[in-house]
């Protein structure tokens, strides 16, 4: 791993093993904000807002990485505030010490900190729940707890993990999310949006973040 300066003032990691950057050198925080957190954590919260009173949301990421979505989520969920769920799989987890190297704020700290396989409270709003492991072998288990509302789909590229794009892992996501339920990611590749589609997401292409042109929100039908 090498700790990475981006073009907004943040740092991300360069992954030797995949031959990628866990996120966009443009600016990993704004792609974060932009992709997971406006793009699906706060339209889901807006979706349903208006509509009855919102008193949780539960969240499923697919890469935990760096820690920046869930430490981006926390902060968000401490603003509002509002009760979250957070749910995270990660195959190769960073080391604390690399994690420290990138940021040197208490709670993304904590983030790394909590212990593995077990929900850790990190604030009253804010619970975690790391999960080490494959998601290919989750498809099999059944290892989560409950059904999600948000998910963050932040594997590697189609091309440096081909298998973790599969129909398999979007139809096995679809059928872990609540109706109404929102899932984004910053790839945009056709295949991908034809994948989500077959397994019964809506799919919308929206303006990406600064580098990138698009990225993908999809909806499971139904009202949150």
């Amino acid at each position: 791993m090498k700790v990475i300066g981006t073009a907004d003032g943040s740092k991300t990691l360069y992954s030797e093993r995949f031959a990628e950057h866990y996120h966009s050198v443009f600016g990993a925080a704004n792609e974060s904000e932009h992709v997971f957190i406006e793009a699906g954590y706060l339209s889901f919260r807006f979706q349903v807002s208006s509509s009855k009173f919102q008193e949780s949301v539960s969240v499923l990421e697919i890469g935990f990485g760096t820690g920046l979505n869930a430490w981006l989520t926390l902060r968000q969920a401490n603003r509002m505030p509002l009760s979250t769920y957070y749910e995270a799989v990660e195959c190769y987890p960073i080391e604390e010490s690399t994690a420290c190297e990138l940021s040197d704020d208490e709670l993304f700290r904590s983030l790394h900190a909590a212990a593995w396989e077990q929900a850790v409270e990190i604030t009253p709003h804010f619970t975690l729940r790391k999960r080490k492991c494959n998601l290919l072998q989750a498809l099999q288990s059944s290892i989560f707890s409950r059904s999600f509302d948000v998910v963050y789909f932040d594997a590697f590229s189609p091309g440096a993990q081909p298998e973790m794009w599969s129909r398999d892992v979007f139809s096995f996501l679809h059928a872990a999310m609540n109706p109404g339920g929102v899932l984004t990611t910053y790839c945009a590749k056709g295949e991908v949006r034809r994948i989500m589609k077959g397994v019964g997401f809506s799919v919308e292409r929206l303006p990406g973040p600064a580098g990138k042109r698009e990225m993908l929100r999809s909806r499971k039908a139904g009202n949150a």
